[in-house]
């Protein structure tokens, strides 16, 4: 019985890797999976020490399709993994997150009458100006099984008329990831070399086209966030598509510490120490609210609501005006303390291999 588990940027290795480790909880199974990297991301920061970090192999297989606009990366991932399966099939594809590699690689194993399951099914925006929404709507409009991180997400299935029975509420791997790994944060170099000192600084990343592509826009809200910081050191892990539109504004401020995309455990040493992140990112607002972090979200929808009804995060929308109120309540001491939604426990992946092998899904020895 053959796995593969998709990747195609790094978010999904992370989602993945404690499923690999979980699946060595079983031994009474017989569980042979592959790893397969779309290559849908280059990151040169993906290298024998970000798998390290995570505890897992280098992926067995990298399609390569690289980059290019949405519909040329979708067809080079698929036309790379429909060769692989026409040669080496497998029996059954888990594909995770909202990636275009994890749209591109179902459809694929579905033409090929190969069951899917989707970790991390039925979120949503609402917004179809994302292209992680389309991502996300065709995906669970074609996956068998479904494995889930909220009721929310539950009743988004239910709506469209999947089967409760195809639907299994099992949690979040990126927190299993996020609490194995918590004692081996690392400091990162830019920490001693800025004075960084615990909640004296507040972490900012920003990616997203609303944000970003305009450099009015972006060069506003960098400002603001400078103007109402009240002096804290602001670090500044750079997006490659942010970087661009940076270079042409020349920011500069002595307390904006821009700094390359970091790995995981110096990035979450970073978030778990500081006194809030800003971001525009979904699976950052996972993690502050694990971390009981403010965090500040620079959307006006998100995929994760539980980090807003429940956790730590809350939405500002991108008109720059709203950090002005948001800052002073968070510099006031007034943010909210948040909780941590149900089965955030750590224990995902090992229910999602349960699950796997009590369908039948997986072969037993």
């Amino acid at each position: 019985m053959i796995v593969d588990f998709i990747a195609g940027a790094r978010p999904n290795f992370m989602k993945i890797a404690p499923m690999i480790k979980a699946i060595s909880k079983y031994p009474s199974s017989k569980i042979e999976y592959r790893l397969i990297h779309t290559g849908q991301h280059y990151d040169p920061n993906m290298s024998d020490t970000f798998f390290e970090q995570l505890g897992i192999p280098e992926p067995n297989i990298n399609l390569g399709a690289g980059g290019g606009t949405q519909a040329e990366q979708t067809s080079k991932i698929m036309v790379g993994y429909e060769k692989l399966l026409l040669t080496k099939p497998c029996d059954l594809c888990i594909v995770v997150g909202d990636v275009t590699s994890t749209m591109a690689c179902s459809i694929v194993a579905k033409k090929l009458n190969i069951k899917v399951a989707h970790v991390e099914a039925g979120i949503r925006s609402g917004d179809l100006t994302m292209p992680e929404e389309i991502n996300r709507m065709v995906t669970d409009s074609i996956s068998d099984y479904f494995f889930t991180t909220s009721e929310v997400a539950n009743q988004n299935l239910k709506a469209l008329g999947i089967s409760e029975n195809h639907i299994f509420f099992v949690g979040n791997t990126m927190i299993d990831s996020l609490l194995s790994n918590l004692q081996r944060f690392q400091k990162p170099n830019i920490w001693d070399q800025c004075g960084l000192q615990d909640k004296n600084y507040i972490v900012l990343t920003l990616h997203r086209p609303a944000n970003v592509d305009q450099e009015a826009n972006l060069e506003l809200l960098i400002n603001k966030i400078i103007e109402h910081s009240n002096n804290l050191y602001l670090v500044f892990p750079v997006h490659p598509r942010t970087r661009q539109v940076l270079n042409r504004l020349h920011i500069s401020n002595p307390n904006l510490i821009l700094t390359d995309p970091l790995p995981y455990l110096e990035f979450n040493y970073l978030v778990s120490k500081s006194m809030a992140v800003v971001t525009d990112s979904g699976g950052i607002t996972e993690e502050t609210t694990m971390l009981g972090i403010p965090c500040m979200t620079l959307r006006s929808n998100t995929e994760r609501p539980e980090t807003v009804s429940i956790g730590t995060n809350e939405l500002l929308g991108t008109n720059p005006s709203a950090l002005e109120p948001a800052m002073r309540k968070l510099l006031g001491g007034q943010w909210k303390k948040g909780g941590i939604p149900p089965l955030w426990d750590g224990k995902t992946s090992e229910r999602i291999i349960e699950i796997l092998i009590k369908l039948n899904l997986v072969s037993k020895l």
